[in-house]
């Protein structure tokens, strides 16, 4: 990652990792939060890390793995860590053929469900909600959806993500043209209005959502999210080892009630990870369904 200094116009050299520090580092980001780095990707750490290094003034990544393990500010550098880890490239409406094909089925299914059992409630848990552009996505669907309905269920979108930064992001509901770049024009004007900064969501898209920062290494943080109909972790478990996988996997069919959804991102799978769901294909996209 490089960086110019006004004063000089010089640009930044990457601060090189050994393997012993680069296994090291990512051992303890392993831990704490179950992400995973190959060592072919090695040269990550390098450019990502390598401002951050000099923001800190530390000359090597020996010493910024000392400054993690025991510095003061050691619970707010982790934060850092995970914005360099984990790359947040999302925008409202992302992946339309999959939305449609969540909306036109699996939210439909779910709807009739509920209806039939006299239970007009929906909870939905996006886990890996990034700067909020998903679970905002959702709650304009269901709202699309159920219409003048709506103010007759409680729904709820619970919302969690790694990143503190992201979270605060997301509360805010502000959007730049950038993330509006696969959402329809009509939907736009309907569901939010301009900001000085850009565009703001409405407050009838927002109620239904809880934002919180949340590990999905954290098994007790998992457990207090209420049991869900349909969980979505779309481009999330890329950045898991096979262990993490499972791990979090089982996590969400524990969380899922019966017959519920999980839908993961087009390029994820859960083939070799759980045998726990049965995949069902529609148009577009395939949506894990817990039997039973």
């Amino acid at each position: 990652m490089g960086s110019l200094f006004s004063s000089s116009i010089t640009l930044r050299k990457s601060v090189k990792i050994s393997d012993d520090e680069f296994v090291q580092l990512r051992d303890f980001i392993y831990e704490k939060s179950g992400i995973f780095v190959d060592i072919k990707r090695k040269y990550l750490f390098e450019s990502r890390f390598s401002k951050r290094l000099a923001q800190l003034s530390l000359p090597s990544f020996s010493d910024y793995i000392k400054f993690l393990k025991f510095g003061p500010n050691k619970n707010e550098e982790l934060k850092k860590i995970y914005e360099l880890v984990t790359t947040n490239e999302t925008s409202l409406f992302r992946d339309i053929k999959q939305l449609d094909a969540f909306r036109d089925n699996v939210l439909k299914e779910k709807l009739d469900e509920q209806r039939k059992a006299g239970k007009l409630e929906l909870n939905i848990w996006s886990a890996g909600c990034s700067s909020g552009e998903e679970p905002y996505t959702l709650s304009i669907l269901i709202h699309e959806v159920l219409r003048m309905e709506i103010a007759r269920w409680k729904i709820n979108i619970t919302a969690v993500d790694l990143s503190q930064p992201m979270i605060d992001k997301a509360k805010k509901g502000v959007y730049g043209d950038y993330s509006f770049k696969t959402t329809p024009d009509d939907i736009k004007k309907r569901y939010f209005t301009e900001a000085p900064d850009g565009w703001k969501i409405k407050p009838a898209v927002t109620k239904p959502i809880t934002f919180q920062q949340m590990n999905l290494n954290d098994g007790l943080a998992l457990k207090r999210i209420a049991r869900s109909h349909i969980i979505f972790c779309r481009n999330v478990i890329i950045y898991f080892d096979e262990n993490m996988k499972k791990k979090v996997v089982n996590s969400f069919y524990d969380n899922l009630l019966p017959d519920g959804y999980l839908m993961l991102g087009h390029s994820e799978t859960l083939h070799k990870v759980s045998q726990s769901f049965k995949p069902i294909f529609h148009p577009g996209t395939i949506a894990y369904k817990k039997e039973g």
